[in-house]
Formats: structure tokens, sequence, C-alpha cells
């Protein structure tokens, strides 16, 4: 008789849902728990198979009838921003973001429910408290930072932090190799500048600055209006069953 170690994952399959993406579809997922000594090799390999984290859960995709979900990674190295995205630069080169631990704040959360009341009204997160978002940030078991986008401020060049109202986050994973946006929030009546756009260049800028060489952005869904924008962020690579496919 054989056992396994104690911090070897376990998988589990969900029961169908409405496939939040795709109307008319549902959607399974297939998990594990991140958690033990293991938590951030397991959380890199997982990644790197299409996994995405939501606090101590890694799960992904696991339809029956679509693979219309496409985990997409952007090669930094290659990466060269187009006109538009030179645009978004630009118009950001005020803001600084900050990489530090993954502590919330009520500021942060005020930032949150501000971003979900108007761009994700109707979603499963809307209802969330501030101890749900507590445990959003801080409830891992691997190793994540949280950016905090700011106007630039005299101290910035010393610090590298920003000063004023907080006009973006992001949750970041810091994996083997790369960077990966676990979830982010913006102030949503700032929309000239594309801040969403511009805090994935920004982990651009970061991972390149790390030596890392990709950024992860979760999945793709071909069809889908709010998962469009990620395909802008050429060259990227994306998880078929052949393996990772370069685009751009």
């Amino acid at each position: 008789m054989t056992t396994q170690p104690r911090d070897a994952p376990q998988f589990y399959l969900t029961a169908p849902s409405a496939c939040p993406y795709l109307p008319g579809r549902e959607e399974r997922k297939v998990f594990t728990h991140l958690i033990g000594r293991r938590a951030a090799e397991i959380n890199d390999i997982l990644t790197q198979g299409g996994f995405r984290r939501s606090q101590t859960i890694a799960y992904r995709p696991a339809c029956e009838h679509c693979k219309a979900c496409v985990s997409v990674r952007i090669v930094v190295d290659a990466f060269r921003p187009g006109r538009n995205l030179k645009r978004v630069l630009r118009a950001n080169a005020d803001l600084v973001g900050a990489m530090g631990e993954p502590i919330p704040t009520s500021e942060q959360y005020s930032l949150f429910r501000h971003y979900l009341e108007a761009r994700h009204s109707d979603g499963g997160m809307v209802d969330m408290t501030m101890l749900d978002y507590a445990m959003m940030v801080e409830d891992s078991h691997v190793p994540t930072r949280l950016v905090e986008y700011r106007r630039r401020g005299p101290d910035t060049g010393i610090n590298g932090r920003g000063t004023g109202d907080l006009v973006g986050v992001a949750l970041t994973d810091v994996l083997g190799d790369g960077l990966s946006m676990v979830y982010s929030f913006y102030d949503p009546d700032d929309g000239e500048r594309s801040l969403g756009s511009f805090m994935i260049l920004d982990h651009i800028a970061k991972a390149r600055r790390l030596g890392l060489p990709y950024v992860y952005l979760g999945y793709w869904v071909e069809g889908s209006r709010k998962m469009a924008y990620k395909a802008r962020f050429l060259p990227q690579e994306r998880l078929y069953p052949q393996g990772w496919v370069r685009f751009g």
C-alpha cells in the first residue's frame, strides 16, 4: 500500500455552473489547494500548465464541450508597444507602481468597491466585504506582492513610491519564470488613462527589470468582449493541448 505525502496536491472537480464569459454555456473547474511547504513550487508548475490562483486555490477550466478559455502569457523581452499602447504609456507617465507586501487597507477597499460597482455590478464579487477583500489579499502561501499606483511625487526617485490618491492596485504573484497578475482594479472614472492596460505595461517593465521572461494574464476567451484587450499585448504565448504557442 502506498500513501501520498501530505503536501502532494489532490485535485477536485466543481459542479457545472453558468459560464461568465460566453452566454448559454456552462463551466466546470478542476482545482487543488495551495498550502504547505511546496505551495510556491506547485503554484509555479500549475501556472505554467494553465492554472490560476485565487487565495489558496489553484484552478483551471475543465469544461466538457468547450475549450474557449486559453491561458496567455506575454513574452517580455520581445514585447514592443504599438502606437496605441505608447499613447497609454504617455498618458500615465505621471504614475508610479510601488510593489510591496500584500497588506490590505481601507483605501484599497474603497477603490475596489468603486471599481466593482462601476464595471462589474452584476458579478460575483460585488458583495465582498472588507473582510472578504482582506482574505483575497492576505490568504496566500506563495510569494505575492501588492502594487499600488499613485502619482509621482518629489520623493519618488528616492523611495520608489507615489503620492496622493490611490488610482490602481494589482495583486501579483512572483513566479520562477514571471509575474502573474492575479487580480487588478483601478479608478473607473479615469477612463482616458486606460489604467488596466497601463498596469499590464508596468508589469512587463517590472518583469524585465527582474529578469523574468513572462507576464501571465490569465485566460483569453475568443469572442468575449471582457477578454479582448489581452490580445493586444504581442508577442504572447497561448497554451493549447500541444503546449505554449507563440503569436505575434
